[in-house]
């Protein structure tokens, strides 16, 4: 059974840093992308950072310097570090393995002016 499960999310003050965690099993993590995404009050979820299995990434514009995803396959591993945080990250984000399209339950993250 594959599970997903994200951590790290919390309160912090606008200008502080957080650092999310998504763990994987059940799959062979190594070989697929993995994106975080969020979803904030009444908006729809949209991607925040992919990372693929060759560690290549992309970020959505609004938080490219801000926001650093990477991977460690060894410990089936996603990150999402977060820098510089505004009370627009404010959100649910949520890991996605991409090949299965496979879902963690989101952790939020509530960033504080």
């Amino acid at each position: 059974q594959v599970q997903l499960v994200e951590s790290g999310g919390g309160l912090v003050q606008a200008g502080g840093s957080l650092t999310l965690s998504c763990t994987v099993s059940g799959i062979i993590f190594a070989i697929g992308p993995v994106a975080w995404y969020r979803q904030a009050p009444g908006k729809e979820r949209e991607l925040v950072a992919r990372i693929t299995g060759g560690s290549s990434t992309n970020y959505v514009d609004s938080v490219k310097g801000r926001f650093t995803i990477s991977r460690d396959n060894a410990a089936n591993t996603v990150y999402l570090q977060m820098n510089s945080l505004k009370p627009e990250d404010t959100a649910v984000y949520y890991c996605n393995y991409a090949l299965g399209n496979y879902w963690g339950k989101g952790t939020l993250v509530t960033v504080s002016s």
